[in-house]
């Protein structure tokens, strides 16, 4: 039965169909070859319990906080003010690539907004400053994906509804890891232009005066961190609420710089539908798939078969791992989470592990997924904010931020509490 739902996937995948056609099209095939009830009848009630969640609602305001941010200028002027504190490690610019990422992943809550946004106003920094292009674009590919790990983050949401878990928790334990994540990214940069000097381009050099004097640029995305974040845990509002704060805070940045236009907003605003209805598409369609393969079996199935495996529970996590490794290079990170989150949570949570931690750890595999061949969304994305070249540059650039992230999963496992330590102190 597994065999068969992963050869029916990967096939609709290959053939280019949409994301959200392939994971209804696979729940209503599923359905009639292994289920003798219509379930297709139970998918107007599916559709309707999920799409009513009010946590749901902070997609579409989280996105449009982060178009206000990019379309304001404000995304603008934080990487010039980066460039400023960064700009003297050896790497340069790239550094400022990763530093931007975190700091907006820490109030757009996505990964594909994050790097495209970064990339729109770095890229055009490579051939000024004569950096390797394709270690700078993996920087930006790689920076990207903190976006999905770094809180507020619409999949951690995502993760919490799927299977039950604290939102709140999640993102106090993504802290650690994500802002670890990005040292990480910063390292690596570091020890390839020690390694190849040429590499970092050339130097950018600033006193500490300017470096005060760009301070105002760093501060708007700290302040709607602060309000998003904070309202949270100062038990003010809920993640749903926080995130229309957020949206609040963005446009009066946004009016106080001189930027708040019609124009500005209305392309904001038509941008975010777009991007909100593509995600509710595949939401909706994975709801009813996992309903389906609930149904049928396959989610015991599968637990049967990791339990009939005679593993340690570390041993059978090393194994998820592996898999879910193989699985991101051919699936889109959000229907990754969307299928497999409710199948291998319970198995997970069975084996004695923190569904909190394993939330973490899906992150950073999602994370990895985003940047590897082919279907890495973050190396189309960068590849078409350069709009030139070929998209193998992007990846040879990622490569090394691929072996990164392998190496924070591994500390992960190891050192659990990198995730947990922070979710202790307040729960």
């Amino acid at each position: 039965m597994l065999a068969k739902t992963l050869f029916i996937l990967l096939g609709l995948i290959a053939a280019a169909v949409p994301v959200s056609a392939v994971l209804g099209w696979l729940g209503l095939s599923m359905q009639y070859l292994e289920s003798p009830m219509p379930l297709h009848r139970a998918i107007g009630d599916v559709v309707w319990q999920t799409g009513r969640d009010f946590l749901l609602v902070a997609i579409p305001m989280f996105i449009l906080l982060g178009e206000i941010l990019l379309r304001s200028g404000i995304a603008a002027r934080m990487y010039d003010g980066m460039i400023k504190w960064l700009g003297w490690l050896p790497g340069g610019l790239m550094h400022a690539n990763t530093g931007s990422c975190a700091l907006f992943a820490a109030t757009s809550g996505s990964s594909v907004a994050t790097a495209a946004t970064i990339g729109t106003v770095a890229i055009p920094q490579i051939a000024e400053r004569h950096y390797n292009e394709r270690l700078f674009l993996g920087t930006v590919a790689a920076g990207g994906t903190l976006g999905i790990l770094i809180p507020p983050s619409i999949n951690l949401i995502l993760y919490g509804l799927l299977t039950d878990t604290s939102v709140p928790e999640l993102y106090l334990a993504g802290f650690v890891p994500g802002f670890l994540l990005a040292a990480l990214f910063m390292l690596t940069v570091i020890a390839m232009c020690i390694l190849r000097p040429k590499w970092g381009g050339v130097p950018v050099r600033a006193t500490w005066a300017e470096r005060i004097a760009i301070l105002p640029a760093l501060l708007p995305p700290i302040g709607i961190f602060v309000v998003v974040v904070g309202s949270i845990y100062a038990g003010l509002t809920t993640p749903t609420e926080a995130a229309a704060l957020g949206v609040i805070a963005a446009l009066i940045l946004a009016w106080s710089n001189g930027t708040l236009t019609v124009t500005m907003l209305r392309a904001a605003i038509e941008s975010t539908m777009r991007t909100t209805s593509m995600i509710m598409l595949i939401i909706l369609a994975a709801v009813f798939l996992n309903f389906v393969l609930s149904v049928i079996g396959l989610t015991q199935a599968l637990a049967d078969f990791v339990k009939g495996l005679g593993l340690t529970p570390m041993q059978t996590m090393l194994v998820l791992v592996l898999v879910l490794l193989v699985v991101g290079c051919f699936m889109e990170t959000l229907s990754m989470l969307l299928t497999t989150a409710p199948l291998i949570a319970p198995i997970v949570i069975a084996l004695g592990f923190d569904p909190v931690w394993f939330g973490i750890l899906l992150m950073v595999l999602l994370e990895t997924a985003l940047i590897t061949p082919p279907i890495g969304i973050n190396l189309y994305v960068v590849q078409g904010v350069r709009t030139r070249g070929e998209l193998s540059d992007v990846m040879i650039g990622a490569a090394p931020f691929v072996a990164t992230m392998v190496a924070m999963i591994g500390l992960l496992l190891a050192f659990p509490d990198i995730a947990l330590w922070l979710p202790s102190l307040f729960y």
